[in-house]
C-alpha cells in the first residue's frame, strides 16, 4: 500500500499511526497538497491528503473513508473502534469533532500563510469554534477512568485527538490552554510517547502554493 500525504497534517497521520497499530506495512510518499500536487492529481483529484492507493491500485480518500476500510482489513476483533452500538456513535462522534477542529485549525493557517490576511470575524469565528470543542472533548475525557476514552485500548477517537492536538499545538500554540484543558493536555501526551505516534511525526510547516513568476 502507498500512503500519500505528510505528517504534519493530523489527518495523515491518524491513518498512518492506525496502519502501524494494526501491523500493515505501507509506502509512505511525503507529497504536499501544494508543492507536489501535480503528483497527487493521478490519484485522487481533489489533490487532498491523505490518499492510500491499496495493492490493487484502487485509490482511497478521507482519513474516515480510509480508516473504515482499514478496519475491515484487519476484522472485527482488531479493528479499534467498536463494531456497532452506541459506544461505536460516541466514537465517531468524537472523531468528527476532533477532525471538524482540525479544519478549523487548517483554516486559519491558510488565513494567516497562504491569504496573508487576518479576518477578524472569521478568525474569531474559528477560534470560538476550536475553544467549543476542546471544552468538550475535555469534559467527556476527564469522565472517563480509562488510560483510554473506551477503556484499556487505544482507539480511533484516541489518535484523531491526540494527533489533531499536536497540530494545533504546532501551527497555534496561542490557541491551546493547558491549563485550560489539562486532561486533553495529558492525553495528547500519553499519545506522543507511544512508539507508534513517535515513528511518524513532522514538525509542522507551510509549504505555499507554486506561483508563477
Amino acid at each position: 500500500m502507498i500512503l500519500i500525504g505528510q505528517y504534519d497534517s493530523p489527518f495523515v497521520r491518524r491513518v498512518a499511526v492506525a496502519m502501524r497499530l494494526y501491523g500493515m506495512a505501507y509506502e509512505h510518499r511525503p507529497w504536499s497538497v501544494f508543492g507536489d500536487a501535480d503528483k497527487i492529481l493521478p490519484f485522487n483529484p481533489l489533490t487532498r491528503v491523505p490518499t492510500l492507493v491499496a495493492d490493487d491500485g484502487e485509490a482511497l480518500i478521507e482519513s474516515s473513508a480510509i480508516l473504515d476500510w482499514l478496519d475491515e482489513q484487519a476484522g472485527p476483533d482488531r479493528a479499534l473502534i467498536a463494531a456497532a452500538g452506541p459506544e461505536r456513535r460516541q466514537a465517531l462522534k468524537l472523531c468528527a469533532l476532533a477532525t471538524g477542529l482540525a479544519d478549523k485549525a487548517v483554516s486559519l493557517v491558510y488565513e494567516r500563510a497562504i491569504h496573508q490576511r487576518g479576518t477578524p470575524v472569521w478568525v474569531e469565528r474559528c477560534r470560538s469554534q476550536i475553544a467549543g470543542v476542546l471544552d468538550t472533548l475535555e469534559a467527556d475525557r476527564a469522565g472517563r477512568a480509562g488510560p483510554w476514552w473506551f477503556g484499556p485500548r487505544i482507539g480511533h477517537a484516541d489518535i484523531a485527538v491526540g494527533c489533531v492536538l499536536r497540530f494545533l499545538g504546532e501551527a497555534h500554540p496561542e490557541v491551546f490552554d493547558p491549563a485550560r484543558w489539562p486532561t486533553l493536555a495529558a492525553h495528547g501526551q500519553a499519545c506522543e510517547a507511544l512508539p507508534d505516534f513517535q515513528a511518524v511525526v513532522q514538525p509542522f510547516a507551510v509549504t505555499p502554493p507554486k506561483t508563477d513568476r
